[in-house]
């Protein structure tokens, strides 16, 4: 049965008789593309959603880090040199909570001259390959919103002094969202209401437009994948390679000691004897406060969504399908009237695949220690934690002219 004949989707089908023959042909296509098994999801949502048993991981840390570093640098840049390493930049989302209409990479973060996001993360990764003598193909993954903004952008920027050959840039894929009941809302009468997979769904992304391709041509062994927002943080670290490499793990995840016990951070550790991140919010106050006997807590690193993965493990992850989380979200919609809804508490829900997930997929992975003022300075906000003003800040303790 088509999706538009299932007399239960009410919103579909009122957008319908509304619209002129030309404009039904027109959704009736767009309603073919998409993969209606995710609604499927609704009734599975308790067990999906439910975590297993947490114990701590032991990270490698600076000192150790610092004690190694030829060693970890020689195989890191063995690796880059050798084109086995590739970075994906996460990049789908607007600046509008920065007061910008435009990609969040476009924000401009110098004071007395022009430095954009994107700019700085290209001399981050700049400053690896320059060192190095090699490229990293560089995959950005933007979303139907900015897509064309983002592409406009680095050509008119000549991507930052990056070669084109090696950026290619590939857009989110995007799911429905719905009611309580299952029931698919639509954005107009012939646009239904989707969003985008999640920040795990950036290597499915990849692998529906056609760029596996691509990854298998370039001979790809490792994945860097990190989010737009982090100015500071280095993309692929030879020293982090290295480490991960070394170590013998098929994934490795930057970690920043956290600041205290109740800090709103992800932490890295085992469930049920796998890697895994427990939310701030799944850890009970007793995994919070726990400390070691050097006094250090026991659950003390923070990820910082910069991650090392093996592609061929990547590979198994996709084909295995990853979970999915069903998250009740506030979602705008047209009513069966067809009249605008903008809600103020959470109406439906939208599907979701987590980089947690992705983490716990993998066999093993190493917690990587490094050092906040250094490689941490996320802008989420404009101004107070977290924001443009710490972010520059940082920044400038870190010799960055703005």
């Amino acid at each position: 049965m088509k999706i538009w004949e299932d007399e239960k989707q009410v919103y579909i089908r009122a957008a319908m008789e509304r619209n002129m023959p030309e404009q039904n042909a027109a959704l009736k296509e767009r309603l073919e593309r998409i993969d209606w098994s995710i609604l499927e999801h609704i009734q599975r949502k308790e067990t999906v959603n439910e975590r297993g048993v947490f114990a701590p991981l032991e990270a490698v840390e600076v000192p150790e880090i610092e004690a190694r570093r030829d060693e970890f640098k020689a195989a890191g840049q063995d690796a880059i040199r050798a084109g086995k390493v590739g970075a994906v930049l996460l990049a789908g989302g607007q600046g509008t909570r920065l007061g910008l209409d435009r990609p969040k990479g476009t924000l401009n973060i110098g004071v007395n001259r022009e430095l954009y996001l994107f700019e700085q993360l290209f001399r981050n990764l700049m400053d690896v390959t320059d060192e190095a003598g090699a490229y990293v193909p560089m995959y950005i993954m933007t979303s139907n919103i900015n897509h064309k903004d983002t592409v406009t952008f680095f050509e008119e920027h000549h991507y930052f002094g990056y070669p084109k050959d090696y950026v290619k840039f590939f857009i989110q894929e995007m799911v429905p969202a719905c009611d309580h009941e299952g029931r698919v809302y639509m954005e107009s009468d012939t646009e239904v209401a989707m969003s985008p997979n999640g920040n795990g769904g950036w290597f499915g992304s990849m692998v529906s437009a056609g760029l596996l391709d691509d990854i298998h041509a370039r001979g790809l062994e490792w994945i860097n994948v990190f989010a737009v927002d982090n100015c500071l943080q280095r993309i692929a670290d030879p020293l982090f390679i290295g480490a991960t490499i070394v170590s013998g793990c098929e994934s490795g995840a930057k970690v920043v000691r956290k600041a205290a016990p109740d800090e709103k951070v992800g932490v890295l550790c085992t469930e049920d004897g796998k890697p895994s991140i427990a939310e701030y919010y799944e850890m009970t106050q007793e995994m919070a406060t726990a400390r070691k006997e050097n006094g250090d807590l026991l659950y003390g690193f923070g990820v910082i969504l910069n991650y090392l993965f093996s592609e061929k493990k990547l590979e198994q992850i996709a084909d295995a399908r990853m979970p999915i989380h069903v998250v009740e979200k506030k979602i705008p919609h047209i009513d069966l009237e067809g009249n605008m809804v903008k809600p103020e508490q959470p109406n439906g829900y939208k599907f979701e695949t987590l980089v947690l997930d992705m983490v716990h997929m993998m066999d093993d992975c190493i917690p990587y220690e490094v050092v906040r003022e250094r490689e941490f300075a996320p802008i989420k906000n404009l101004h107070g934690v977290d924001s443009l003003d710490t972010a520059r800040e940082l920044l400038k303790g870190c010799g960055v002219t703005l």
